[in-house]
């Protein structure tokens, strides 16, 4: 289950990601050909509306960003200020961690409680109501988007959503952190797809023919070679 849940989220960041570059590259390109003064060419660009694709990139952002946050957590990317932490104790140090992990899923967690009241309040309820067959009232419609006229608050969604997940993963690290005394480590130097060079114990990096390690400058160049 959890894995499954991995997956989306990493697959709806990508995709969000990815579908929000290819609409900006799209509108641009438009936006640059219908300029050229050609009869049949500009006449056809100038037929495409391409309004909406600076709003829906906005949305899709804000929910790549809400997701993302929560990825973060689960992952270990987040910047922390761990300097006082990492001097204490290693009780106390865990104590704070521990600490720490609770505020942010209380934070996040007063966060999705409060965005999804503003969603339903917002228009969720009567949409819900009106798909059920539902007399809705006097509810409220809610309002829609400039461009998309897309419910608002099916944009909004994102808040509780991500705000959600962001809270569960909280939750999953502290657990986690108190069964095994470990965090997330994410190394920033690492990129995905490439593997990392493990060297012998007794490798002289100063005798590798490369340009990624260091030589020894002090003995000349080698091999009658001018470094």
């Amino acid at each position: 289950m959890l894995k499954a849940l991995d997956r989306f989220e990493e697959w709806l960041i990508t995709f969000l990601m990815g579908a929000a570059t290819v609409i900006i590259f799209v509108a641009v390109i438009h936006r640059y050909l219908s300029g050229w003064p050609i009869p049949v060419v500009q006449d056809w660009f100038l037929a495409l509306n391409f309004g909406w694709a600076q709003e829906l990139c906005i949305i899709m952002f804000v929910w790549m960003a809400k997701f993302g946050a929560a990825y973060g957590v689960r992952t270990g990317i987040h910047v922390g200020v761990d300097v006082l932490i990492n001097r204490l104790e290693a009780k106390n140090r865990g104590r704070f961690i521990v600490l720490g992990l609770a505020a942010g899923a209380l934070f996040t967690g007063i966060v999705a409680v409060l965005g999804g009241t503003f969603v339903w309040e917002n228009g969720a309820h009567y949409q819900i109501l009106t798909w059920l067959g539902r007399d809705t009232g006097e509810l409220y419609e809610g309002p829609v988007t400039p461009d998309l006229e897309w419910p608002t608050w099916i944009v909004y969604s994102a808040i509780p959503l991500g705000s959600g997940l962001m809270c569960f993963r909280f939750i999953q690290v502290a657990v986690n952190f108190v069964r095994t005394g470990e965090l997330p480590h994410h190394d920033h130097g690492h990129v995905d797809g490439i593997d990392a060079e493990h060297l012998p114990v007794d490798a002289n990096p100063y005798e590798m023919d490369d340009d990624l390690h260091p030589r020894d400058l002090k003995h000349g160049p080698r091999d009658g070679r001018k470094d």
